[in-house]
């Protein structure tokens, strides 16, 4: 995986609506791209038809996003969390991962944009809510919001799914 930020050409939101079903809305860059160079995640408006748009990276990778679709029927989930319930310096990390993330988020903001988000009353929400919309920064709630944020960059959760692939690929 690539990190890109390259503008979004016309062939980009092809590819990312073929991958969604749908128009993208809110697209505003192609962050990673997988090894042939297509859309594996993209970073979206923080307003969208103004409102807030849960997360700024969204996966669109259909083989990473059917991989983690997968653990997660399994309950990886939980079996995560309860490594990070036991565990305050977990705990400790994935709260820094939201104040990173949401300092990412507000870098990308124009000035215009923090002023709809204020005049629509939205500045509590983008100062609570970290990756995936999460306000409890212990908890996973979707193991893709966080893996699209840890192929931008590094988190805790992705870290650990990362390892938890290793495992099991060394046990096969």
């Amino acid at each position: 995986m690539e990190r890109s930020s390259l503008s979004i050409t016309e062939t980009d939101r092809r590819a990312v609506a073929a991958l969604l079903g749908r128009a993208p809305r809110g697209l505003e860059e192609v962050s990673v791209r997988n090894a042939a160079g297509e859309p594996s995640v993209i970073r979206v408006a923080p307003l969208v038809d103004d409102k807030p748009f849960p997360t700024l990276y969204w996966l669109v990778d259909r083989e990473i996003s059917y991989r983690i679709d997968q653990e997660e029927a399994s309950g990886l989930i939980a079996q995560l969390q309860d490594q990070i319930n036991a565990d305050s310096s977990l705990q400790a990390q994935m709260a820094e991962d939201h104040r990173r993330y949401k300092a990412r988020r507000e870098a990308y903001m124009s000035e215009e944009e923090r002023q709809r988000v204020k005049a629509l009353g939205f500045g509590d929400v983008f100062e609570i809510k970290g990756i995936g919309g999460i306000a409890d920064t212990s908890r996973i709630r979707c193991l893709h919001t966080w893996y699209a944020a840890h192929l931008v960059e590094s988190n805790t959760v992705g870290r650990m799914l990362d390892d938890y692939w290793a495992g099991a690929a060394e046990s096969n």
